[in-house]
């Protein structure tokens, strides 16, 4: 459809079929030839490693590598140094975003064995202030391991807020360790990942997440599902709780185990890569609704981090510049129309985490907007995001972000993170309240 979309003070003011009417006059046009315009990316799963690693990344170099993908809202997750648990750190998180951030900020709040209670009372008094609730019931970068069966239950009886599950079982991951370490000693090679971080580690835990959301009527977000069957649990689990809802990453769409041998550390992440059935699923359940939401994922460590052998090398792929075009890539192998992805990339995200007026192309939203060619091909050639690596690099993409705007202020091409007013035009998220 073609037609026109008109902004003013950082909202849109009116969508039109074909040409604006009179009363659009003296607006400054901008010609999109053609092209197509969406609601800026909502990426609700980010690491951007500040504050406490910012060697690896900082909100300024990560929101430029997200507007640079077309995202032009992110959530941080909380396990950073210090960890996002209480409404003090969190308050540090965004004092370090304002003036900083290319795109919209927000953050998750981390669970611990000992905060249920806290975070209970965070919800009363500040919960327009973050998105979710974060549980690892399997460890990961910045451990956050949630162990206490009785703070778990507690945690998904939470209401108000989702709750947003990694979901890996640690005793089959130590199983798998200690396998790995048997038949190769020290010298692990990348490809036994996905048998260490296992599918039955997946499956387990979420078996268990999916029933205590099932029983106690959890807004329970199940992240980075990565085997074709937590699909089918997840679609199972959605009749019984409708309230379920599912995320996959692009690194999942793209990649499988077969990959390990050329990519090794480049692809090693929690929960692993799987293999190509598990990819496939996971396409088949983004098209057909299974997959609510994309979320990169995106997680940078510094190449010498990386290149250490497997037991020192830490997981976590920096992908947020990539989520976009990967999806679109996907989107035209699969079939999959471009109103899917708008539903996965800008509006289901923004419906979970309760974001106001924004991921929609509607009056009186944000102008958060990404213009996209999806017939454009290229090749990706190099990253914007700090560590400066990329395991998409030299991949063949079909589907360019070409301009972006961020609360009408436009970021892309030609801008980058500085200090100075109205360059950095990213606002704190607000989250309304969610039954």
């Amino acid at each position: 459809m073609k037609g026109a979309l008109g902004v003013e003070d950082g909202r849109i003011t009116g969508i039109w079929e074909n040409d604006p009417p009179g009363e659009a006059e003296g607006y400054v046009t901008v010609p999109l030839g053609g092209k197509v315009l969406m609601a800026g990316g909502i990426d609700a799963h980010v690491h951007f490693r500040e504050p406490g690693m910012t060697h690896k990344a900082d909100i300024g170099s990560e929101s430029l590598a997200a507007v640079t993908g077309g995202i032009t809202s992110f959530i941080d997750m909380p396990n950073t140094v210090p960890p996002t648990v209480s409404l003090e750190a969190l308050a540090l998180k965004a004092s370090r975003a304002a003036g900083r951030s290319l795109a919209n900020y927000g953050f998750h709040l981390g669970a611990t064995d000992g905060n249920a209670a806290s975070i209970e009372d965070c919800i009363a008094l500040s919960g327009d202030l973050f998105g979710g609730i974060k549980v690892f019931m399997g460890s990961s970068t910045g451990n956050l391991l949630v162990k206490d069966e009785e703070t778990l239950e507690r945690l998904f009886r939470i209401k108000g807020k989702p709750v947003l599950v990694h979901s890996e079982d640690e005793t089959a991951i130590k199983a798998g360790l200690d396998e790995a370490l048997q038949k190769f000693g020290k010298d692990i090679p990348f490809r036994a990942h996905p048998m260490i971080r296992s599918r039955r580690a997946c499956i387990l835990s979420t078996a268990k997440a999916l029933s205590m959301a099932i029983a106690d009527g959890t807004r329970l977000h199940l992240l980075h599902v990565s085997t074709a069957e937590e699909v089918e649990m997840v679609r199972a689990a959605k009749i019984h709780n409708p309230l379920i809802t599912a995320e996959t990453s692009a690194n999942y769409l793209w990649f499988c185990d077969e990959d390990y041998d050329r990519l090794g550390p480049w692809i090693k992440c929690n929960p692993s890569i799987k293999g190509a059935g598990d990819r496939a699923a996971l396409r088949k359940g983004l098209a057909d609704g299974i997959i609510d939401t994309i979320g990169s994922d995106h997680a940078p460590h510094l190449e010498e981090e990386k290149r250490k052998p497997y037991p020192e090398c830490p997981s976590g792929i920096p992908s947020i510049q990539f989520s976009l075009p990967v999806l679109l890539t996907v989107a035209r192998e699969e079939g999959i129309p471009l109103t899917r992805i708008a539903e996965v990339f800008s509006e289901t995200p923004a419906r979970i985490f309760g974001i106001e007026d924004r991921g929609f192309l509607k009056p009186g939203c944000f102008a958060d907007l990404v213009v996209i060619d999806p017939d454009e091909e290229w090749t990706v050639q190099g990253t914007v995001s700090k560590c400066g690596w990329t395991p998409y690099e030299g991949v063949r993409l079909h589907g360019a972000v070409k301009m972006v705007w961020v609360n009408g202020i436009p970021v892309l091409p030609g801008c980058r993170p500085t200090s100075g007013t109205g360059l950095c035009p990213g606002q704190p998220l607000r989250f309304q309240a969610i039954g």
